[in-house]
Formats: C-alpha cells, structure tokens, sequence
C-alpha cells in the first residue's frame, strides 16, 4: 500500500459545481421526447459534459477515493509510509494556515492534532479528506488517498500506473 497527495485551492463557487465532482451515472438519461424537449435534450448535453469532464477535471472529487480514478499528474505526492504522508499534509496546514478564513482553523494545536490524526487513519487504511475557507471567495481541499487497494475502490488501479 502507498499514499496519495492532492491539493486543490480556486473559488468556492467552483467548488460548488457537484456535478463536476460526482462521478456520472453509469447509464445515460433517455433521449429526449421530441424536438420541443428543450430540458430533455439539456439533461443529455449535461450528462456528456460531466461524462467527459469528471475524469480530468482537477475539481476534488465528493468522494475522496475517487481521486484515484483522476489522471496521476493530480497527484501533488506519493509516499509509502502513513506518517510521511502527514508530513506532507503538516507542510501544506502551515503553509496555508495564513490564510485560513477561521481564527479557529489557523490554530497550530488544532492543526498538529489533524495531521497525528491523519497517519493514524493511514495506518489503518482509511484517506483523509480536509476543507478550509481561505480568504473569500477561495477554497483549499486537502486529501491523502490509500492505493493499492482502496477500500472504497480496491479493484481501481493505481493513477501512476
């Protein structure tokens, strides 16, 4: 087993296209009814935008093991130990921290307590996924992801392969 990395910071309202972060329906929506369909044929044309884009789009995804199935150049870093995986993400809480929206965010034993908490959940095979509001209107999602298996998703193949 080994860990994943990914960082994602853009505009709150371009975190909040969930479309664009969920992975698309297995089975398209019918076709629409007649030429006067006009939101039948603009569920179609959705559905193949986000059947296209979900796959690319650096967007975190609403599931964060779903981060593998995204190409590996979205990976910010690969690591076989859980505890140099929480390195990573302590090094990017106290990079960003100046920013942090939240008083509260910004406190360094809060912080120190997340990345602990994260080699444990590692450890044990579970990823982590954190959020913060960064000055408005901006937004940084943090996430480490097990690979080689995932629980949520063991039959999906490592994206750096």
């Amino acid at each position: 087993m080994h860990y994943h990395g990914y960082l994602w910071t853009g505009s709150k309202k371009r975190f909040d296209e969930e479309a664009l972060r969920r992975p698309p329906h297995p089975d398209p929506p019918p076709a629409p009814a007649g030429d006067d369909d006009t939101a039948g044929k603009r569920l179609v044309e959705r559905y193949r935008e986000v059947r296209t884009e979900f796959p690319v789009v650096d967007l975190p995804p609403l599931e964060t093991a779903r981060w593998l199935t995204k190409p590996g150049r979205l990976a910010r870093g690969t690591w076989d130990e859980p505890k140099e995986a929480a390195e990573w993400l302590g090094e990017q809480l106290a990079a960003y921290a100046p920013r942090f929206d939240s008083e509260e965010d910004r406190d360094t034993t809060r912080l120190a307590i997340l990345v602990r908490s994260a080699a444990e959940r590692l450890g044990w095979g579970g990823d982590v996924s954190h959020g913060f509001y960064l000055e408005r209107p901006s937004f940084l999602s943090l996430a480490l992801v097990c690979c080689s298996p995932n629980r949520a998703l063991p039959d999906q193949d490592c994206p750096l392969r």
